[in-house]
């Protein structure tokens, strides 16, 4: 979808029984039928059914591959392959395809890629959630969503290297390996150290203060990224004797004593409403910020129910997610044209 967003003529294969699995996710579904997961990550597409076994189905799918720049799949090994195709095949017949292959666990395991079992195994869920709770898993899925920007990323690179060199590449993302890089500071946390990581709730394992706290009416978040900050941010909640105090003129000192900083800041948080203290911080330029609901931060956006959040990169919504197979027939006839002209005709 985010290439789609970015003016990319993206064609969605699905099998005619039923289709994407995610139709199915839910409810919410909308008056006609689609999922809300479905939804959210489907616009710009046209939709055909290809039936695998059938082989007027599989030339239509090679057809429409051999003028593609880029395929992306997600089957397990050797799927197409029994059917006489796949990356090797496909890129030996056309050297400057771009060819991305999205698995859970790696071209070489056929466990299925699920969000919540990767983060599970990437060590996600031990580092979320409460000091004194069970492991948590992020109330988004954040495993899918980094292995998709990851796809986009790499994509985009073979597209660049292609232009340069006229070769194609087979390019592997897999949800387990995306996650585990986005462990980032706190995997490097460990390699430094070698102690394994705790779970700090809204708090940072890095920083203090950066965490939550309660105003008088509602939660803010106050993060503290430098001893700039720290300053400012001591005096724009009037706790002259913090600020005044050496021992915590530097973020390793208030790491030593992050219950006192904590204790005392929550305190004074907790006096006044929060919107009284972030008009004070933000004009002491101290990094702040109310915990809004989902209905708050939607009223705030050009969102829809139909074509979902504004894209995050530059980009236009051309058209809704589609119907399983709604763009077959309109395929089979004209092929990629089918893209073009039913985009203008919406126009």
């Amino acid at each position: 979808m985010i290439l789609a967003d970015m003016g990319a003529d993206v064609i969605k294969v699905e099998r005619p029984d039923g289709g994407d699995e995610t139709r199915g996710w839910g409810p919410p579904f909308a008056p006609d039928g689609a999922s809300a997961y479905f939804l959210s990550v489907n616009r710009n597409k046209l939709s055909i059914g290809v039936d695998l076994e059938v082989s007027a189905d599989l030339d239509l799918l090679l057809r429409l591959a051999r003028e593609a720049d880029v395929v992306v799949e997600n089957f397990l090994p050797g799927t197409l392959e029994r059917r006489g195709w796949g990356a090797a095949i496909a890129r030996a017949e056309r050297p400057a395809l771009v060819w991305c292959s999205i698995s859970g666990f790696g071209g070489g395991s056929r466990r299925p890629g699920y969000d919540f079992v990767v983060q599970a195994e990437s060590g996600w869920m031990s580092i979320t959630g409460t000091p004194d709770g069970e492991p948590m898993k992020h109330g988004v899925a954040l495993a899918d969503v980094i292995a998709g920007k990851d796809a986009c990323i790499a994509i985009l690179a073979a597209l660049v290297a292609r232009g340069r060199t006229g070769e194609g590449r087979h390019v592997q993302v897999a949800l387990a390996a995306s996650a585990e890089a986005a462990l980032v500071n706190v995997a490097q946390n460990t390699l430094v150290d070698g102690r394994p990581p705790r779970r700090w709730g809204n708090a940072h394992a890095n920083l203090v203060p950066y965490q939550l706290f309660r105003a008088s009416d509602r939660d803010l978040v106050v993060a503290v990224g430098n001893d700039a900050q720290w300053r400012a941010c001591t005096g724009a909640l009037e706790l002259a004797d913090l600020g005044g105090d050496e021992t915590l003129a530097t973020n390793a000192g208030r790491l030593a004593q992050r219950d006192r900083v904590v204790g005392e800041i929550a305190g004074r948080v907790a006096m006044q409403t929060a919107a009284f203290w972030l008009a004070r911080l933000e004009v002491a330029g101290v990094p702040s910020g109310i915990v809004r609901s989902v209905p708050e931060v939607l009223a705030q956006l050009p969102a829809s129910a139909r074509t979902g959040l504004p894209p995050s990169v530059p980009g236009s919504i051309r058209l809704p997610p589609p119907r399983l197979g709604e763009h077959s027939a309109l395929v089979r006839a004209e092929g990629w044209k089918a893209f073009t002209s039913l985009v203008e005709r919406s126009a």
